[in-house]
């Protein structure tokens, strides 16, 4: 697991709506979200703009 968050709260909806289904994940309190790394490559994909904080422990 990755721990990724968004630029804006727009950019996360939208990848939100787009990881929903195709991935399992979570957010956590502050706002980060734990995603498996193959989506990753996925989002980047979708032109969705993410900033990667590191692996997840």
């Amino acid at each position: 697991m990755v721990t990724i968050t968004f630029p804006d709260r727009d950019t996360e909806k939208r990848a939100l709506g787009f990881l929903l289904g195709r991935f399992s994940g979570r957010v956590t309190q502050s706002g980060e979200h734990l995603v498996p790394e193959a989506a990753l490559e996925a989002l980047a994909g979708e032109n969705i703009t993410f900033l990667v904080k590191g692996k997840a422990t």
